[in-house]
């Protein structure tokens, strides 16, 4: 059932980039960042204050006591591992510290990152795509990965599929 189709206190903003939906009683919030380049200028400027915004919001939903998935395009790089050459990205807004800190900021919050924690030590290039996990469903992630194969077919987005695979109730049941 969807809920919400724009961050809460940024209704002003034309852009679509969230919406939020109940589904098989978890609450499912979808993104896509800004982008921000070039950067500095207007469009960075947006990009920090929509991830602000998404920040407060994403606050408000671990208070609420949901089981929460954020799912999307974070258009961040959070760590040098997370991309193949930082080098040529330098100055993109997605490995810039504002970047890095409103992402580290939204950790910082209690969220889990499903693909950096089913490989802590690995290289995984979600390219910016992440899914975050409230902590009631972190300890439930059974599987996650990034389906890289994606990118090699033709017309590919530069983006690779990432996905999660939690256990449930259901599933405890069964194994009981």
């Amino acid at each position: 059932m969807l809920s919400r189709r724009e961050l809460p206190g940024n209704e002003d903003d034309t852009q679509s980039r969230y919406i939020e939906a109940a589904v098989h009683g978890l609450l499912i919030g979808c993104l896509y960042l800004p982008n921000g380049n070039p950067q500095p200028g207007p469009k960075f400027d947006y990009r920090l204050a929509w991830f602000e915004h998404f920040n407060a919001h994403a606050k408000k939903l671990l208070a609420s006591g949901h089981p929460v998935v954020l799912a999307g395009d974070f258009n961040v790089v959070p760590i040098d591992d997370d991309i193949y050459n930082t080098r040529s990205w330098l100055k993109d807004a997605l490995l810039q510290p504002e970047s890095r800190a409103a992402y580290a900021e939204l950790l910082a919050q209690g969220w889990t990152d499903a693909i950096r924690k089913k490989y802590p030590h690995e290289r995984i290039y979600t390219f910016w795509d992440h899914l975050l996990l409230s902590p009631d469903l972190a300890p439930k992630l059974q599987d996650a990965g990034v389906d890289k194969w994606v990118r090699g077919e033709a017309h590919a987005s530069d983006h690779a599929p990432t996905w999660i695979t939690l256990r449930t109730a259901r599933a405890r049941k069964k194994a009981a």
